[in-house]
């Protein structure tokens, strides 16, 4: 067992499940999960921290899989666009969302040294944030919420 996003877990079975989850939903939504953005979801799943996408590039260029940046991207965008995994903007990078599929509002727990990064819910803030905005009369369109502190591995 690795301690991952902060929680011990078998990694292995972590990634399994999940593509496992990710390809029954595009089977089902009739996305095409091709291997390209197969393998960058699993680069992802596999490192639990945030990647830029040149970060992914170098692997699937080790890999032979491309070697041009709008390879990463587009893979990414995709993996974005349909909930299977989130940009943490505080990093300019990505991470694979531990609830893929899933409509849900996440907040992102990253750690200023190890720059690891976990999912948590924030479904308080969101209301709080609603809230406020609604007395206002400011109409919501996206939220992001992070918080950087230090990870209890640097802690």
């Amino acid at each position: 067992m690795d301690t991952i996003g902060f929680s011990k877990h078998d990694h292995t079975v972590c990634i399994e499940d999940c593509v496992a989850t990710i390809e029954a939903h595009c089977a089902e939504a009739g996305l095409q999960f091709t291997p390209t953005r197969r393998r960058v979801l699993e680069i992802l799943l596999d490192q639990h921290k945030a990647l830029g996408a040149y970060d992914i590039l170098e692997v699937l260029r080790s890999e032979g899989l491309g070697s041009q940046p709008p390879v990463a991207y587009r893979a990414l965008d995709f993996l974005v666009a349909n909930g299977f995994a989130h940009k943490i903007e505080h990093l300019n990078a990505f991470i694979a969302c531990c609830r893929p599929g899933q409509t849900h509002t996440a907040a992102f727990l990253i750690c200023r040294m190890c720059k690891a990064v976990a999912e948590a819910p924030s479904t308080p803030a969101r209301i709080a944030l609603e809230g406020s905005a609604e007395a206002v009369g400011f109409s919501i369109e996206a939220t992001v919420v992070e918080a950087t502190g230090l990870c209890p591995n640097c802690a």
